[in-house]
């Protein structure tokens, strides 16, 4: 297992929180430009929903007022005509029996009388059928106008369409005046009225409405876009505060106008990010106290622990000459006093990648000897070494020259390979190669770069843990929350990151498909020097 160890966590790399942050934003407005544009964007919906409710608006008023003018128009002539009809046929004189010359002069004579415009008048008594016209028989009166006329002394009226024309068609039975009564006669006129000219009016105003639709529609696209400027002008700055707030610039706010809904999403907009801020500022100011503090603990520190060392170093010289007790004390405080010095060099290093002061001197070396020396130097690589004979197998191949820093590259290796003996198993091997850099893409490397160095540390240990997976370059993080001391500072793999990082490359780490660990680094064959770091200020 990859043994790193937690301790509370904070965030992972605050050295690199400003540009991550700025890395965010950029990559998610790429992110938005790639994303497909929606059909109709918000500004097009807007106007089409005012013109549909100004044409749904038009076209309602438009219809109820053609079916109220239509009504006008038609009952205006309807009431005319039957009014004028009934008149005519009550000033009538007939006699019996029934002579049919004299009819048709008296029909004549009430069709030219006809009002609001001439009729077609037509009788018919028994069998006897006269009319004013060539035809004594209309085709325009229906059976059930006439079924009306015989119940109704008043007589009755309907408005018929007959090919394509509508017609008025009135039916008013002739009564005999004896007296003062009146008795039926048998006799029933007809008046059949086209209604031509109403209907000419009735379609001059609809092609009026129509042809005011157009321009009205165009009309109201003016009023239209500007409700969806006004509309959407705030939205607009809201989305790029918001977009600005993502690239770190937390006192980006908003100038509220007005009293409506959105001046009231703009101020809550602006106290949000106000409180934000004044979080994110405390939060930053606890930080740099919180790393100012454990930089400071850790340089007051040395001091003291050179004596320490200096002393323990004299007291296992003579740890022979004591009692067993006495010496396993003293050993066990040599080894302990050993460890915290570790600790303290280790916290010290990466206060310095906190405060952005960590350097890189780069230098050709070669990567085989480089990686050599690291191993020899703490005797993993010698049989009589802590390790055995077997503890740390190598595979370099010779004549790869990279441009690192030795000083971190050492770090590097002898943190991963240190880290693998510890929380992994023997054998641990190390192999070193050329590659392509994204040859494993990663979210980080999605496509492949160039030529790099690349370095694998395999352990033969059961592998690590899906749930530790996410948080083993967290500092002070534990893989197994039982184990309560460790060999290591709990820093080792965090201080892997940041130097893999601080040369450009990336660090991974997953589980070989025979077991155990793996971590790999990828490293730029031909790394450039980066500019001097300054240490950050609160």
């Amino acid at each position: 297992m990859a043994g790193v160890s937690p301790s509370g966590r904070r965030s992972e790399q605050d050295n690199a929180a400003s540009a991550a942050r700025e890395a965010a934003g950029e990559a998610q407005d790429r992110a938005q430009a790639r994303k497909p544009r929606a059909r109709f964007g918000l500004r097009t919906r807007l106007v089409l929903a005012f013109l549909l409710v100004a044409a749904v608006s038009a076209g309602t008023t438009a219809t109820l007022t053609y079916r109220e003018a239509r009504n006008a128009i038609l009952e205006q002539a309807q009431d005319t005509a039957v009014s004028s009809f009934r008149d005519q046929v009550a000033t009538l004189a007939v006699g019996l029996p029934v002579d049919r010359r004299h009819l048709q002069q008296v029909l004549h004579r009430i069709a030219g009388r006809g009002k609001p415009r001439p009729w077609f008048v037509f009788a018919e008594y028994g069998s006897v059928r006269v009319s004013s016209t060539s035809n004594p028989v209309s085709t325009v009166i229906t059976p059930e106008l006439r079924s009306a006329a015989h119940a109704n002394p008043r007589g009755s009226f309907q408005r018929v369409v007959k090919g394509g024309t509508p017609y008025l068609t009135i039916a008013v039975p002739a009564v005999f005046a004896t007296g003062h009564s009146s008795q039926p006669s048998g006799l029933i006129l007809y008046a059949v009225m086209p209604l031509t000219d109403e209907e000419a009016n009735v379609r001059a105003m609809v092609i009026a409405a129509r042809d005011g639709a157009v321009p009205g529609l165009a009309v109201a696209l003016v009023p239209a876009l500007l409700s969806a400027r006004s509309v959407l002008r705030p939205v607009r700055e809201l989305r790029e505060a918001a977009r600005s707030m993502g690239r770190g610039r937390l006192d980006t706010r908003i100038q509220a106008k007005g009293s409506d809904e959105l001046a009231d999403l703009a101020r809550t907009f602006n106290e949000s990010a106000g409180a934000l801020e004044r979080s994110v500022d405390e939060l930053q100011r606890a930080e740099v106290r919180a790393r100012r503090f454990a930089a400071d603990v850790s340089h007051e520190l040395r001091t003291p622990l050179a004596g320490m060392l200096a002393v323990t170093e004299l007291l296992d010289e003579d740890a022979g000459s004591l009692d067993p007790d006495t010496a396993a004390a003293v050993r066990l405080i040599s080894v302990e006093t050993g460890r915290l010095a570790t600790l303290v060099e280790d916290l010290m290093e990466i206060s310095r990648f906190d405060a952005r002061a960590a350097e890189l001197h780069l230098d050709e070396v070669d990567i085989a000897e480089t990686v050599r020396k690291t191993l020899h130097s703490r005797r993993w690589s010698d049989p009589a070494g802590p390790t055995g004979p077997v503890g740390v197998v190598a595979d370099l191949p010779e004549g790869i020259r990279a441009r690192v820093d030795p000083r971190r590259f050492d770090v590097i290796v002898a943190n991963l390979v240190g880290n693998a003996l510890r929380h992994g198993a023997a054998p641990v091997t190390v192999r070193v190669r050329t590659g392509t850099a994204g040859a494993h893409k990663t979210a980080e490397t999605p496509e492949p770069g160039p030529d790099v160095l690349v370095m694998e540390v395999a352990d033969s240990g059961p592998g690590i843990s899906e749930e530790a997976m996410p948080y083993l370059f967290d500092r002070f993080y534990k893989a197994d929350a039982a184990r309560t001391r460790s060999a290591g500072s709990g820093l080792g793999l965090a201080i892997t990151l940041e130097n893999v990082r601080l040369h450009g490359g990336t660090v991974r780490a997953a589980n070989a498909a025979d077991g155990g660990a793996v971590f790999t680094v990828e490293l730029p064959l031909t790394a450039e020097e980066p500019p001097a770091a300054q240490e950050a200020t609160p």
